[in-house]
């Protein structure tokens, strides 16, 4: 009996063992099943390559149509110091790039004959004295129909107290006060109404002031005790602007912009109109194994986290807002810097993703072979980046775009790659002459605006060997109160958006990964929101479109004419598409030939040009 009994536990234990075998053969048979049926998904995304709403204009056709030289319209007067001159640096960008006509001259006494023939004076001068008493003529020029724009309050002193009444001001304070924040009284700016913008590194640079009451006050600090910050009133016939804002930061072209087109009764400059979204790193291979943040929150891999939730909430925003992405691929993450440099055999991500991308009607260009900037052994990284390599060689260099064009175009039949970002916003002068050398398809480079170490920093232009310049402005999903700000002083300067992420900003806790990934993809779509709200009528566009409105914007000249019942516009230049921001002081506008304007908010409007003769009436 013993015997039987041992024999039937023995028989049960196998029939365990067979019973575990087979439910393990199912789940391998599931794996395989899903693994397949991921993999089949990703073969079969399909896309349309995209007709670009604009492509590029050959140069000839840009200059067919330029207009005659024009006479200076507005003089800046600067002094020769540190403040002066950074003024007049900005003022010389505000003026060049929104196409008015200027002179500039240090400031010295100088006689009402030498004022006639200006419509507008910009005063950068921290010492009244430097003027002498012709401080008296240029107020009797604005008195007698000028306009004149302080770029900020000058030193106490006692021509500055002969004007104070003039400018507006009732009392002057000696103290300066620390402007932590901006505060739109008037909301005359696109996106000023929504919110209040805190600025960076703050410090004493306003001085407090009392305004007389025909002042009309457009910013303030933020604060219990606020400053004026800009205002405005009329003198006889004439206009005085006072800037309170002793900020000179390139970033703050778009609010002396703003400043300025309160001038007179009216004011037009040319825009690019266009928003884009880059995603540098994407496609490119995914961290294997798990990651403490992700784990954490969602219990998945990085893999899986990528493709079923980063991605998802990625799509999800684009589709919630109407934008499009321009991603940015690397083949691989190596340090290979010399020949032969491998392939890589892993397409499926790159198939799933780029793809997916591309059904949305987005764009795909190019970031790298690696990650390793285009750079040899002669760059200076000044103790930055220790983890890069240089290449080896210029034709190393050349050797891993060719791959890497290689590998996109097996994947992505019909796309272009005419869009190229710099890995970490790096490119030394031997890597950018080889883009334009051996890579004519790369029309442009899109790297960042505001300079950052030994960054390749930039400005919406087109560079003398015709590779269009697109910076980034801002970036991440941290989105601090600067990156509002600049965004904002981007949007009213020429109407323009631009913004990176990077896939695995979700993995570094140096660009929000303790955050978590909920609090950070809710930050970027506050942003679109944001966005959404400030400028509602401006174009999403890819990589390639936005340089395409680029070109057409640098190539736009504008002469303007301002009657008492019309604003008159004459444009070279144009091609097939101009758009410019008008803004009309006092009046709204009636009838519009050769044009189409649409009303953004009170005194702002967008003009789309349909001819090169605009009249706008004015009531």
């Amino acid at each position: 009996m013993k015997k039987r009994k041992h024999t039937r536990e023995l028989m049960s234990l196998e029939e365990r063992r067979k019973l575990l075998f087979r439910r393990m053969q199912t789940v391998m048979a599931l794996f395989i099943l899903l693994t397949l049926a991921l993999f089949l998904v990703q073969r079969s995304i399909s896309y349309k390559v995209e007709t670009l709403s604009l492509n590029f204009l050959p140069a000839e056709q840009t200059e067919a149509t330029e207009l005659p030289e024009q006479k200076p319209e507005c003089l800046i007067l600067w002094e020769d110091d540190l403040q002066g001159r950074a003024a007049r640096t900005l003022m010389s960008d505000v003026l060049s790039q929104t196409k008015v006509p200027y002179q500039t001259r240090e400031a010295a006494p100088l006689t009402k004959r030498e004022l006639n023939g200006y419509q507008t004076i910009v005063l950068a001068v921290e010492q009244m004295d430097a003027l002498g008493e012709s401080v008296m003529e240029i107020m009797d020029w604005t008195e007698a129909g000028g306009n004149l724009m302080l770029f900020d309050l000058p030193s106490q002193s006692g021509y500055l107290d002969l004007i104070l009444d003039q400018l507006g001001i009732a009392g002057l304070g000696s103290t300066y006060s620390v402007v932590e924040g901006l505060h739109f009284c008037n909301p005359f700016m696109l996106g000023s109404g929504l919110r209040d913008y805190g600025i960076t590194d703050p410090y004493e640079s306003s001085l407090s002031v009392l305004l007389n009451d025909d002042c009309e006050v457009y910013v303030e600090s933020t604060g219990e005790d606020p400053v004026p910050i800009l205002w405005r009133r009329p003198l006889g016939e004439g206009t005085v602007v006072v800037s309170n804002l002793d900020f000179t930061d390139k970033i703050y072209r778009g609010f002396y912009l703003s400043a300025f087109s309160l001038l007179g009764d009216a004011f037009a400059w040319p825009v690019i109109n266009g928003s884009t979204f880059y995603i540098d790193d994407f496609p490119a291979p995914v961290p294997q194994g798990d990651d403490q943040h992700v784990t954490a929150d969602y219990g998945m891999s990085v893999r899986d986290f990528m493709s079923q939730i980063w991605w998802t909430d990625i799509q999800e925003m684009a589709k919630e807002h109407g934008y499009r992405y321009t991603g940015l691929v690397i083949e691989q993450y190596s340090d290979d810097v010399s020949e032969p440099l491998p392939a890589n055999h892993e397409l499926n991500r790159y198939q799933y993703f780029g793809r997916s991308l591309l059904q949305m009607g987005g764009e795909i260009g190019f970031h790298g072979y690696n990650h390793m900037p285009l750079v040899l052994s002669n760059f200076d990284y000044r103790g930055e980046y220790d983890e890069y390599t240089p290449w080896v060689s210029m034709s190393a260099m050349s050797a891993s775009l060719q791959e890497l064009n290689r590998f996109c175009a097996s994947l992505y039949p019909g796309e272009k790659f005419q869009v190229y970002v710099p890995p970490s916003n790096i490119l030394s002068p031997e890597g950018r002459r080889m883009l334009h050398e051996q890579f004519p398809q790369i029309k442009a480079i899109a790297s960042t605006y505001l300079a950052d170490g030994v960054c390749y920093d930039q400005e919406f232009e087109i560079a003398e060997d015709g590779i269009i310049e697109t910076p980034r402005i801002i970036s991440g999903y941290i989105l601090p109160e600067f990156a509002y700000l600049s965004a904002l002083l981007e949007l009213n300067y020429r109407f323009v958006n631009t913004h990176f992420q990077h896939p695995d900003d979700v993995l570094d806790e140096d660009r929000g990964a303790d955050l978590g990934w909920a609090e950070m993809s809710r930050r970027l779509n506050s942003y679109m929101d944001w966005l959404t709200s400030a400028a509602p009528d401006i174009r999403d566009l890819t990589g390639t479109e936005l340089a395409g409105a680029t070109q057409r914007y640098c190539s736009l000249q504008v002469e303007q004419t301002v009657s008492k019942d019309a604003l008159t516009l004459k444009l070279g230049g144009l091609v097939d598409e101009a758009w410019l921001l008008v803004r009309l002081n006092g009046y709204t506008a009636g009838q519009v030939q050769g044009g189409q304007l649409t009303k953004l908010q009170e005194g702002l409007y967008l003009l789309e040009a349909k001819s090169d003769r605009i009249v706008i009436g004015m009531k």
